[in-house]
């Protein structure tokens, strides 16, 4: 069978189940832990760390914002260096103690993304989530004008953000390398054509699943992460150079995959 992809009314109608007392019963930290764990978790299956050590993670508002201060955390206790852009921080109990835990790690919080893109290998997308609508607001803006120009590859939290969560990138947003899907991917994430899709997530039961269609795939042994369709195919002129991923492909080939894919749509 093949695995359901979420309207935004329905993703939205499964995070209140998961949270409700007659649903999941889930607590909302509870949530934004194992969702920013599978997201750091993925990101290790791609990208080496001591390839792309330095992870450029740019947080917005909301709870995909903290999905990203989650997976800066854990991404520096698997041994990445985690640069965190935060420029609207919520005073709440919640995102105050997850800046707290980033910054007992000496993960810096910069002012600016410029100072983060400059000396960075990799890009976590955390700015906006399913719940997006409307126009990019500032200082936004700057940012997804500035993950459009970058040649690092993206790696975007649940859906890329400035997309459409149903209709996919018709607000000529960027085009993320790695998609990280959360509970299950959404109806925007057809249009994603970047090499890795990961499913994250792993916390829903199967009655759940079942009464919702959901169709999840099986995550391997531990993992809290699940690929989405077959790897990349290893390119065939990489066999006498180092690989620069942890599936085998070359950061030149990434130039190349992005041209191609951002041709595409």
């Amino acid at each position: 069978m093949t695995i359901k992809y979420l309207s935004q009314k329905a993703a939205q109608a499964i995070d209140v189940e998961l949270m409700s007392p007659s649903g999941g019963r889930f607590a909302f930290e509870q949530l934004v832990e194992l969702a920013g764990f599978s997201v750091a978790q993925a990101i290790t299956k791609v990208y080496d760390k001591n390839q792309y050590s330095r992870v450029l993670v740019c947080s917005g508002p909301g709870n995909n914002g903290l999905d990203g201060l989650v997976a800066a955390r854990h991404l520096s206790m698997f041994g990445y260096k985690p640069v965190v852009y935060y420029p609207k921080r919520v005073d709440k109990p919640h995102n105050i103690g997850l800046m707290k835990q980033c910054q007992d790690l000496n993960i810096p919080f910069i002012e600016k993304p410029e100072d983060g893109l400059a000396d960075a290998d990799l890009i976590v997308d955390a700015i906006f989530g399913f719940s997006f609508t409307g126009e990019v607001r500032p200082p936004f803006g700057s940012v997804i004008e500035a993950l459009k120009k970058t040649k690092l590859p993206i790696v975007s939290v649940d859906i890329p953000s400035a997309w459409d969560v149903e209709k996919g990138n018709i607000n000529n947003s960027f085009h993320p390398e790695m998609l990280v899907s959360l509970t299950a991917p959404k109806e925007g994430a057809r249009a994603f054509r970047g090499p890795h899709h990961f499913l994250g997530g792993r916390f829903i039961s199967k009655k759940f699943d079942e009464k919702w269609g959901l169709n999840l795939p099986e995550y391997p042994g531990t993992d809290q992460c699940v690929r989405l369709g077959k790897p990349p195919a290893p390119s065939s002129s990489s066999s006498s150079k180092p690989a620069a991923h942890g599936v085998g492909e070359q950061m030149d080939q990434h130039f190349i995959r992005n041209v191609v894919s951002e041709s595409v749509l």
